[in-house]
């Protein structure tokens, strides 16, 4: 059995104030969450499926759920998300208790899978914790240009073109 490499840095406090950069992947990268189709202003974007609406619908929640969690940006792509996640000082504190990332990932995942029926997501996730403002710059280009970057690792937009 393939033992799988811890990817959280040891003894950091996942709760810290600070911003954080996340990568959620569909189980096996199935396309759940919509197509890429192109825009009149030539800017492709995801256009979410029924799927990928409960997946949007959970990240609006984040910040009803944690009072100190806000998201910054995000984008729900064919087979991935990316978020960038700040987490304030202080904070009042709530029944859930103070966010985590993984406490958000997980119950991101766990409420999306429900809604679905089914698991959608793989068993991992990337987070990156960003050092800077240079560092929070380019994760926000990226998550920006995520969908013209799809287009062209892939080749063409999806069957749904505008």
């Amino acid at each position: 059995m393939q033992t799988r490499k811890n990817n959280r840095i040891k003894n950091f406090d996942y709760s810290s104030s600070g911003t954080y950069y996340i990568t959620v992947c569909t189980k096996d990268k199935k396309n759940l969450f919509g197509s890429i189709v192109g825009a009149p202003n030539g800017r492709p974007f995801c256009r979410l499926s029924d799927y990928g609406k409960i997946v949007d619908e959970a990240i609006n929640n984040i910040e009803k759920k944690y009072d100190r969690a806000r998201v910054d940006k995000y984008i729900i792509m064919p087979d991935h998300i990316h978020l960038l996640l700040t987490f304030l000082p202080g904070g009042i504190g709530r029944p859930m208790g103070a966010p985590t990332i993984p406490n958000i990932v997980n119950q991101l995942k766990g409420y999306v899978s429900k809604k679905v029926g089914f698991s959608v997501w793989q068993k991992l996730y990337y987070d990156h914790i960003i050092r800077d403002q240079e560092d929070y710059d380019t994760k926000w280009k990226y998550i920006e240009n995520n969908p013209m970057t799809w287009c062209e690792r892939h080749g063409k937009l999806g069957e749904e073109e505008l």
